[in-house]
């Protein structure tokens, strides 16, 4: 069973693509820019900050795991 989610997450890393962050605001000012390479270094920049979240919603889930696993043992 474990053998299924762990293929299945791999499937899902391997066909992530990727995403185009982009508030309302940030793209009227923008989008007068001729050249677009200030709108990706948002775009970038934006995708970095949602990382953070994740990586905490991770390790904190990590965290109750190993908590769990060790009360089991005990």
């Amino acid at each position: 069973m474990k053998q299924k989610y762990y293929i299945l997450l791999i499937v899902l890393i391997i066909t992530a693509l990727p995403a185009e962050a982009q508030c309302a605001m940030c793209r009227a000012v923008l989008e007068s820019d001729e050249s677009g390479q200030a709108a990706k270094g948002i775009n970038n920049g934006i995708i970095y900050l949602m990382i953070f979240p994740y990586l905490l919603i991770a390790g904190v889930g990590f965290a109750i795991y190993r908590s769990r696993k060790k009360a089991i043992e005990e």
